[in-house]
């Protein structure tokens, strides 16, 4: 009895161990490695991984240039190949290609500049043609009254007639006498002498330039050699003494080297005359 007992007593405590046993294995952590920090694995690893990059890129810049250099060479190898392979038929063929292709480029830079040098004579002849036509459209205006011009001449005053009213064949004659004298731009008054331009004289006895009545006195611009404009009006038994003695007019005559003449007249239409093409 007391053996069974004991039997059971070590049934009893084995089962206990057993059961401690397997508490204790159900509380420890599962796994078949030792735990490691974790912190000092990543540092090493990041840096086995950054010198292997550094590793494989340096090897392959190297493989490319080696691969750049190879093919460099075996270009230049094979262009050297390419004309040494070359008969002389193909070798002359080439040089003949490239010495018509040296003639094509002459003979086409030569057509540019031909074609430079002629539009250059071309622009320097409008140029010139559009100075001419300036020139003569200035010249034209001068002479046809449209534009003012200035000068040397002289500057006529003429008073009223003490003995009589001065007629218009008297001071057309004038006129006609600074022409003579070489006179470029005449004006009487304030009308500009053209030539058409005519002198009457009104009921009343004033006269009248192209239908404008003139005042008193009479002031007469004239723009050309000084010398002789003044010649022409003061010479003895000229137009001068003519007013002077037949009209009791005073007649003064001032040289100027800056006549100023503004009056101006606008462009006649012509009804028969027509311009040569």
């Amino acid at each position: 009895m007391a053996r069974r007992n004991r039997r059971n007593c070590g049934t009893i405590g084995e089962m206990k161990a057993r059961d401690a046993a397997e508490k204790r294995n159900d509380s420890t952590q599962t796994g078949s490695f030792p735990q490691v920090d974790g912190s000092r694995r990543g540092k090493r690893g990041l840096a086995g991984s950054g010198l292997k990059t550094k590793l494989f890129s340096s090897l392959l810049v190297m493989l490319m240039c080696a691969l750049l250099g190879f093919g460099y060479m075996t270009q230049i190898n094979n262009t050297q190949s390419t004309y040494e392979t070359m008969s002389e038929d193909e070798l002359v063929r080439l040089i003949n290609e490239t010495s018509t292709q040296a003639t094509n480029l002459e003979q086409r830079k030569n057509e540019l500049t031909s074609q430079l040098t002629s539009l250059k004579a071309a622009a320097d002849q409008r140029d010139q043609a559009e100075k001419i036509a300036k020139q003569n459209e200035e010249t034209s205006g001068i002479i046809s009254g449209r534009l003012p011009a200035q000068g040397q001449g002289v500057v006529i005053r003429i008073t009223k007639g003490s003995k009589q009213n001065i007629d218009a064949a008297t001071m057309f004659t004038l006129i006609e006498e600074l022409r003579n004298a070489g006179a470029e731009v005449i004006s009487v008054g304030d009308v500009r002498v053209i030539t058409s331009t005519s002198i009457t004289q009104g009921q009343d006895g004033q006269l009248q330039c192209d239908g404008i009545t003139l005042d008193t006195p009479y002031v007469v611009r004239a723009i050309g050699n000084p010398g002789d404009l003044q010649n022409a009006v003061n010479i003895a038994g000229g137009i001068g003494s003519r007013l002077k003695v037949m009209y009791g007019s005073r007649v003064t005559v001032e040289q100027s080297d800056d006549v100023v003449i503004t009056a101006v007249r606008g462009e006649k239409q012509y009804k028969y005359a027509r311009t040569v093409e």
